[in-house]
């Protein structure tokens, strides 16, 4: 099979049997992989509650009908904003629709990613960390494959055994773990929901997200 005859699976559209279909993925039902991350000892700042406190109070009622861009602008992106995963000395910073592409002998995985953490300040080139969003009305829509896809690429792409990432379906955060076990070969764990309506639910998202940043910070200075 030549490069012009490899199928092409976009992030946007793989479905989970496709995926199946493409690699040997299996879901493992376990959560203490997740103590180390959600057990963390990050206090959150006074400044920080009163900010997650302000926003929620503000989007409360809009949150679980927003649409796609909306829910993003209005909500996701401004707690993003606030943790700022961009570090200039680091050369690392967060990136909104960015393409990534893996390719393999039997087929490609490419797509615009939603959201995603990685080395380099123009474009990425090593990316982290993936956050995928649920778009309302695609027949394809649920996030779940497509941000195994994206992680299953940044674990190839890097040389990694296991990457981080998360899924958001309205109010409601999942984040996820990937792990590759061989050629070809990968499991994954599913956490627990939490609920962005909630605001101590709300807290646990931010923690968890600032315990992201200071890992890949870490492993950014070990690089």
């Amino acid at each position: 099979m030549t490069k012009e005859d490899l199928p092409i699976y976009y992030f946007s559209k793989i479905k989970d049997q496709e995926l199946r279909q493409l690699v040997n993925i299996k879901q493992k039902f376990s959560t203490d992989i997740f103590d180390n991350w959600f057990n963390n000892q990050i206090i959150i700042k006074d400044n920080d509650i009163q900010f997650l406190t302000e926003l929620l109070n503000k989007e409360f009622n809009f949150i679980r009908i927003y649409q796609e861009e909306d829910l993003k602008v209005k909500f996701i992106a401004p707690i993003l904003n606030k943790i700022d995963f961009r570090d200039i000395n680091k050369e690392i910073r967060d990136f909104y629709e960015q393409k990534i592409t893996y390719k393999t002998e039997n087929f490609i995985l490419t797509g615009i990613t939603d959201f995603l953490i990685s080395k380099g300040l123009e474009y990425s080139e090593k990316p982290y960390f993936f956050i995928q969003e649920f778009k309302k009305g695609k027949e394809s829509g649920y996030p779940e494959p497509q941000l195994l896809a994206e992680l299953i690429a940044g674990v190839e792409l890097n040389n990694f055994q296991t990457m981080k990432g998360a899924y958001i379906v309205g109010a409601i955060w999942n984040f996820v773990i990937l792990e590759k076990l061989a050629e070809n070969k990968y499991r994954y764990f599913i956490s627990i929901n939490f609920d962005s309506t909630k605001i101590e639910e709300l807290k646990e998202i931010y923690k968890n997200l600032l315990f992201i940043k200071d890992e890949i910070f870490k492993m950014v200075e070990t690089d």
